[in-house]
């Protein structure tokens, strides 16, 4: 005598927070924020863990790549960075101007970064702008990440 068995009927919620479950399993989650300016790609990142607080000095860095994925450092790039409080007039004054710096993290060698202070907890606007200099062969960009500063 065969054995039935009986369907087994789940609700779709739960099926679908399995799906969810195992996708994120697989994927790696990306917190930085990635922006594209003229066939160049920047990707931010905020020491620690892409969360700013108030007053604290914090490390952000640029991983600036042109087409084809070719990183850019920061001695083939003339970049300026500048920091604007939000919400902002178009003829508003950076809040802070910092002096970028190469740095190395992981495969990115000698790519911009800056140490910031955020003076308040809020939006803030950073704007990363660059021409090529040295040889290099890029299109000059204007790269643009809102970020929010904690407590």
């Amino acid at each position: 005598m065969p054995i039935r068995l009986k369907a087994l009927k789940i609700p779709s919620a739960i099926i679908n927070s399995l799906l969810l479950v195992s996708f994120s399993l697989t994927f790696p989650v990306l917190a930085h924020k990635v922006e594209i300016s003229n066939q160049v790609a920047g990707t931010l990142h905020i020491e620690p863990d892409d969360n700013p607080r108030m007053g604290e000095k914090v490390q952000a860095w640029f991983a600036l790549t042109s087409r084809g994925g070719a990183i850019i450092p920061l001695s083939k790039c003339d970049c300026q960075l500048s920091v604007y409080a939000l919400p902002r007039a178009q003829e508003d004054q950076p809040i802070l101007n910092p002096i970028l710096q190469a740095v190395n993290v992981g495969k990115y060698q000698e790519i911009p970064g800056a140490l910031i202070t955020f003076p308040q907890t809020g939006s803030y606007e950073l704007k990363i702008r660059g021409t090529a200099n040295n040889g290099a062969n890029f299109p000059d960009f204007n790269l643009t990440y809102t970020i929010n500063v904690l407590p």
